[in-house]
């Protein structure tokens, strides 16, 4: 019988060369709804897009990437 759950959602972002993982405060949220929830403790977000998600350690990984000093 196969079983299908849920994976678990982890938000990681990279500050200062180092990478931060955030969990998932309320899994009905948007993704950009949880990085705008983040933005309040991490104001580069403010500026930051979301990756694509990709699938490790039965987890589904969301990279917040900053835009800033970027050009095009």
């Amino acid at each position: 019988m196969l079983l299908a759950t849920q994976l678990e959602r982890v938000f990681i972002l990279k500050d200062k060369g180092q990478d931060i993982r955030l969990t998932d405060p309320e899994p009905r949220w948007s993704v950009e709804a949880v990085l705008n929830f983040y933005a309040n403790l991490y104001p580069i977000l403010t500026t930051a897009k979301v990756s694509a998600p990709q699938i490790k350690d039965d987890a589904v990984e969301y990279k917040f990437e900053s835009v800033m000093g970027t050009k095009g």
